[in-house]
């Protein structure tokens, strides 16, 4: 359902700065999580520990928040549609997931910050699994960007249908994105029934 252009054009600026912003803080998150790991100074660590707690709640969740939900929203009010195109049904898969990644991460984020505050730099563990996921987090943010600043072509059987269109091959770089897709969600799962790396992992190490 198309809407009238300044409507139009004020969602895609709230998304776009959402975006941006959640972007920027993660790299900075991370920038705090490599310090902290890498510093030798109990109180360093422990400063640092304590702006990722902040960084996390009070920037970085109401960024992603904002940016999944204008993103939804511009799709379902623009003639992109939320289903017809595979780059906006990727985008907002890779959004949502990074959203859920790090609703997960907000309880160790939370003990870190406290466990620094009383006991210098400590949880190693800890500290290394939350920059590896910022590390990833901003991977998944800069793949997004790339599908919506390029909008490779592909219509999903839906848009195809809403287009009249009988038959529609997907194109490479969708059964691409499928593959490596379906290959990470089964490390995912392995990591998680196998391995020592669920949402609770790492708050004693």
């Amino acid at each position: 359902m198309p809407v009238a252009a300044p409507a139009r054009n004020l969602l895609l600026s709230v998304h776009v700065l959402a975006s941006v912003g959640w972007a920027g803080a993660l790299a900075v998150f991370l920038a705090h999580a490599l310090a902290g790991l890498w510093s030798d100074d109990p109180r360093t660590a422990a400063a640092l520990g304590l702006a990722m707690g902040v960084t996390a709640w009070v920037v970085i969740l109401p960024l992603a928040v904002a940016s999944f939900a204008t993103g939804v929203a511009q799709s379902l009010l623009s003639v992109w549609g939320i289903l017809r195109h595979h780059w906006v049904v990727f985008k907002l898969a890779l959004t949502a997931v990074a959203t859920a990644v790090l609703l997960v991460k907000l309880g160790p984020i939370s003990a870190l910050a406290q466990s620094s505050a009383a006991s210098g730099p400590g949880m190693e563990g800890l500290r290394t699994s939350l920059a590896l996921h910022a590390a990833g987090g901003l991977a998944i943010l800069v793949a997004a960007t790339l599908l919506a600043v390029y909008k490779p072509v592909g219509l999903t059987k839906y848009g195809a249908r809403k287009l009249g269109r009988e038959r529609v091959v997907p194109p490479a770089w969708v059964k691409a994105a499928w593959v490596v897709g379906a290959a990470l969600a089964v490390a995912l799962g392995a990591m998680l029934l196998l391995g020592n790396h669920g949402p609770s992992a790492h708050l004693h190490g």
